[in-house]
């Protein structure tokens, strides 16, 4: 399989999801199909890594909304595709428009509600998640779509694992002790927790959530800067609502 799928996602028609692979035939490509113009890549690459990725989807870049992210609480929600967007969540309730989130570790999540149509994508590394973007996301739905978190279904991508993803002593004062564990004097954050934790807290039902148990750092499938430094690129999520005529 050339890229990771959601089990829950591919019960729904009108909906196209995947989760790019670090993966590359090319010896030369030293960021492994990297999908970010940002971590010293050529441009020609990136292009041509995100056209084969949106191919296999069955759509195209032109498609799909990109945003750079910074690592904060933005949320646009959006209409049209537009560039050089900037945030870490996206919305959408337009057929026809992909929603992107890059990852090399931190967690991101994808959000669908079928009865009113919308998408969203976040990006939650350790500053999204202690700023909770995720609950953000969530309660933007339900005031500008009226979606009701019962019916949602979400999809948490490949992530670091909290074994793997050591932070200094300041982590025990922006994050809840459930969250940080203690080893041989050193601290380990449990991101994808925190974030599966937010889902269930606004109301989204056990049974509608996926949750990757991948560790990106471990599986060299996927990318991690925490194990390739420089030389790691960024691996993409698409999530994409397909036009009603589409379906």
């Amino acid at each position: 399989m050339p890229h990771l799928e959601s089990r829950l996602f591919s019960r729904f028609d009108d909906l196209v999801f995947g989760f790019s692979k670090r993966s590359s035939h090319n010896k030369e490509d030293k960021f492994h199909f990297n999908m970010s113009y940002l971590v010293g890549d050529s441009k020609e690459t990136v292009d041509r890594n995100r056209k084969q990725f949106c191919g296999e989807l069955g759509i195209g870049p032109e498609d799909v909304q990109f945003q750079k992210q910074v690592h904060g609480d933005t949320i646009k929600t959006i209409s049209e595709i537009v560039p050089d967007r900037e945030g870490d969540a996206l919305i959408t309730d337009q057929g026809g428009i992909g929603l992107a989130v890059f990852s090399a570790d931190c967690t991101a999540i994808f959000i669908y509600d079928r009865k009113n149509r919308v998408i969203a994508a976040a990006h939650s590394g350790w500053r999204g998640t202690q700023k909770e973007i995720l609950r953000k996301t969530i309660r933007l739905m339900k005031n500008r779509y009226s979606s009701n978190p019962g019916e949602l279904f979400c999809f948490i991508s490949p992530s670091i694992s909290q074994k793997n993803y050591q932070v200094g002593k300041e982590f025990a004062d922006f994050f809840e002790a459930d969250y940080l564990n203690e080893k041989d004097g050193n601290l380990y954050l449990d991101v994808r927790g925190k974030n599966y934790n937010i889902l269930r807290q606004e109301g989204i039902p056990e049974f509608n959530i996926e949750y990757s148990e991948i560790c990106s750092f471990e599986n060299r499938n996927f990318h991690s800067f925490r194990r390739d430094g420089k030389l790691s690129g960024r691996g993409l999520g698409i999530i994409y609502l397909k036009e009603m005529n589409e379906r």
